[in-house]
């Protein structure tokens, strides 16, 4: 190509990240977003990069998937993680921010370059050559019409209603068990099992436990299109038994045992790491979800890599329509970053949008785009959302579930998680080497 621009749509966190990779490698860009002359429902600060929710970051430990996927990235110098430690606030071992000063510094920097061109106004339609897309969870609804076409109406959605997903090193199996219903399967089910006691138990707790307020903009999408398992059970004590939780068809392989409900984890990788709770989507506190679904049997220490969530967030088909280069299969001059290729995070938004701007800049220059494997966390990631099961897929965030096992067993978690962290270290340093980033 002899253009070396690129338009990146959307100045939050991923498209500014996007932006920065690009310009400080002499890249023209193009970078558009509907601030400061509108504002979506969920925005009000007119600078770049707002932080609309919490203003952590997560934890910063080596040994968390977090803190890991952060280290990643300060390998690749970026400017949402430097930015972030530059304006942090005091919150123990987690990254959080001062987020008007954070905005701030972002939208200095990123206007401080003379190679980006800042274009304010609602994009419609995909600009000409090589396009990043960064729209958010809040895309407008006149883009998100161009977006149906362009990625097929089937692979555009505008909620996230997903069921909590639990590690399964963490399930006690001398309580549950591996069936399939009426053993119609390949074993791909695990069931925990709930005497009438449990279960009465499990119910009450389930119908009076804290949910997370919707806003306004949020409730007709969600509500029409899923039904949360709490609001679900308070239609009466058999709503979720003659639902989710039926137990037919699943006795014990074993002993025969019949029970009175069965909450099902459906397996979530090709690997049996994850596995996710059917039928339970959810609009509970993550502490109530933690507090409640570990009355479950067999969850009584369930590790909880992603609790379940019921929001507006527009986001993609992932593995239907991108790579593991975040390029359209369709398309490969349009890349998808953000919230919208199916990431959960800021900081795993930040990723997507620092490997859409690398892979781009490589692009327009006829270079191999980089293609991390699943031993990095970054790679890990990528992974998950472009090959799980595109009929049952859901956002993801960084977790130790997802990442490849070590080839030799450790029992030592502590010692597992370091060789983890050391071999995704070495794996980047390594890829910087060769490729002269």
């Amino acid at each position: 190509m002899n253009i070396k621009k690129v338009s990146v749509i959307g100045a939050g966190l991923a498209g500014c990240e996007a932006t920065y990779q690009l310009a400080k490698r002499g890249v023209q860009v193009d970078l558009y977003d509907i601030k400061p002359n509108q504002f979506t429902p969920a925005h009000s600060n007119p600078n770049f990069a707002e932080i609309v929710c919490s203003n952590s970051l997560k934890s910063t430990d080596l040994t968390t998937a977090s803190g890991l996927l952060k280290k990643e990235l300060e390998l690749f110098d970026s400017l949402i993680l430097k930015t972030g430690y530059n304006n942090s606030v005091p919150a123990g071992n987690a990254l959080a921010v001062d987020r008007e000063k954070f905005a701030e510094e972002i939208t200095k920097k990123i206007k401080n370059f003379k190679n980006v061109n800042f274009i304010s106004k609602e994009v419609t339609s995909l600009p000409e050559g090589v396009v990043i897309i960064a729209t958010g969870p809040l895309t407008t609804d006149k883009f998100s019409k161009n977006l149906k076409e362009i990625f097929n109406t089937d692979s555009l959605h505008f909620y996230d209603a997903s069921s909590p997903i639990i590690e399964a090193s963490s399930i006690d199996m001398n309580i549950a068990f591996v069936k399939d219903r009426y053993d119609k399967g390949s074993g791909d089910y695990i069931n925990c099992p709930m005497t009438k006691e449990e279960y009465l138990n499990f119910y009450n707790q389930l119908i009076s436990a804290n949910r997370v307020e919707l806003k306004d903009f949020e409730k007709k999408d969600i509500f029409e299109g899923c039904m949360p398992i709490e609001i679900m059970a308070k239609r009466g004590p058999d709503s979720i038994r003659f639902g989710p939780l039926k137990p037919v068809g699943l006795d014990n392989p074993v002993t025969k045992q019949k029970y009175y409900a069965v909450v099902q984890l459906r397996k979530e990788d090709n690997i049996n790491n994850l596995y996710n709770m059917v039928g339970f989507q959810t609009n509970l506190t993550f502490p109530e979800q933690k507090r409640v679904f570990s009355l479950i049997p067999g969850l009584a220490n369930a590790n909880f890599v992603k609790y379940g969530v019921m929001h507006r967030n527009t986001y993609i088909n992932a593995p239907k329509l991108i790579d593991k280069t975040f390029q359209l299969k369709q398309n490969s001059n349009v890349f998808v970053a953000g919230q919208l290729s199916g990431v959960e995070g800021y900081i795993e938004s930040t990723m997507s949008g620092l490997i859409c701007g690398i892979n781009a800049y490589k692009l327009i220059n006829n270079q191999p785009l980089i293609n991390l494997s699943s031993n990095t966390m970054t790679g890990a990631i990528i992974n998950y959302i472009t090959t799980c099961d595109t009929k049952r897929f859901q956002p993801m965030n960084a977790n130790f579930g997802i990442i490849s096992p070590l080839p030799e067993k450790e029992r030592d978690d502590k010692i597992k998680k370091q060789k983890i962290v050391d071999r995704a270290i070495d794996e980047i340093k390594q890829l910087k080497l060769n490729i002269g980033d």
